[in-house]
C-alpha cells in the first residue's frame, strides 16, 4: 500500500511546527507526520528528510507546506524535485499547488495533435515541424515554473540574511553592542535561582534531597525547567565554587 508522509521543517526551535502539521493533516488526514527542526538552507543533512528519501517508493506520496521546506536552494531543489518525479514519487506543495507532480505530469502529457489533411508534403512537414516546436515549449514552461518556484524560495531566504546584514550594520554604527562582550560571560537569569535551590536541598551542601528529587522541585516551576545534564552542571559549578572558599 502507497504510504503519504507530511514532512514538516522549521528553522529555529522558537517557530511553531504545530501550524504546517495542522494544513498538512486538513487535506490529508492519512499522512506519516514527520517532524524536524533544522537550520540550514541545503536539503542534504536534512536527517528526517533523508530517511523518507531512502525509503520511500513508487507511488509514495510526500506532502509539504510549502516548495521552501523541501528546499530554499534552486539548483538542489529542482534537482531533488526531478529525481522524484523520475522515481515516480508524487510531490505536493500545499501553498503551490501549480507545481505539484500531478500538474507537471498533466502540463508534460499535453500534446498538440492536428489532422493534417493537406497532400502536399512540404505543408505537411511544415505543419508537423511547428507542432513538435509547441510541445516542446509547452514542456520547457511547464519545468520552468517548477524552477521559478524554488527560485523564489532561495530569493526569499537570500533576501532575509541581507536584512539581518544591513540591520547589523545599522546598530554597529550606531553604536549598538552587536554579540556578547569579549570576557564576558553570558548571564542565564534562571541560573542562580536553579542554583539556590540546589544548595539548599541537595545533600552534597547539607541538604536531605537526592539529585532526583532536587530536579523535581526545580521542575516544579515551569520558568526554572532544567534538564539533568544542566543540573549536574550547576551542581559542579557550586561545588568549584566551594572549594575555592575552603581553600
Amino acid at each position: 500500500m502507497n504510504k503519504i508522509y507530511g514532512y514538516c521543517r522549521i528553522s529555529t526551535p522558537k517557530q511553531n511546527i504545530e501550524r504546517q502539521v495542522r494544513n498538512i493533516l486538513s487535506l490529508f488526514p492519512q499522512a506519516i507526520i514527520v517532524r524536524e527542526v533544522f537550520s540550514g538552507t541545503k536539503y542534504q543533512g536534512r536527517r528526517e528528510l533523508e530517511k523518507i528519501l531512502a525509503k520511500i517508493t513508487s507511488g509514495d506520496t510526500i506532502v509539504f507546506d510549502s516548495v521552501s521546506r523541501m528546499s530554499r536552494n534552486a539548483v538542489e531543489g529542482f534537482k531533488l524535485y526531478e529525481e522524484l518525479y523520475d522515481k515516480g514519487v508524487e510531490l505536493v506543495f500545499l501553498k503551490e499547488r501549480h507545481i505539484d507532480t500531478c500538474t507537471y505530469r498533466q502540463e508534460l502529457e499535453k500534446q498538440v495533435n492536428l489532422s493534417i489533411t493537406s497532400s502536399d508534403d512540404i505543408t505537411n512537414d511544415f505543419i508537423k515541424g511547428i507542432i513538435e516546436v509547441l510541445n516542446k515549449y509547452m514542456k520547457s514552461l511547464a519545468k520552468r515554473q517548477i524552477e521559478l518556484a524554488f527560485q523564489q524560495a532561495q530569493k526569499e531566504v537570500d533576501d532575509l540574511h541581507q536584512r539581518t546584514r544591513e540591520g547589523i550594520e545599522t546598530a554597529r554604527r550606531n553604536g549598538k553592542q552587536i554579540g556578547q562582550r569579549k570576557g564576558r560571560k553570558f548571564h542565564i537569569k534562571k541560573k542562580q535561582p536553579i542554583k539556590d535551590i540546589i544548595q539548599r536541598h541537595s545533600r552534597t551542601f547539607g541538604g536531605s534531597l537526592k539529585d532526583k528529587e532536587v530536579i523535581a522541585i526545580i521542575n516544579s516551576t515551569p520558568e526554572l525547567h532544567v534538564c539533568r545534564n544542566v543540573y549536574y552542571k550547576y551542581k559542579s559549578d557550586l561545588q568549584r565554587t566551594l572549594e575555592l572558599q575552603n581553600q
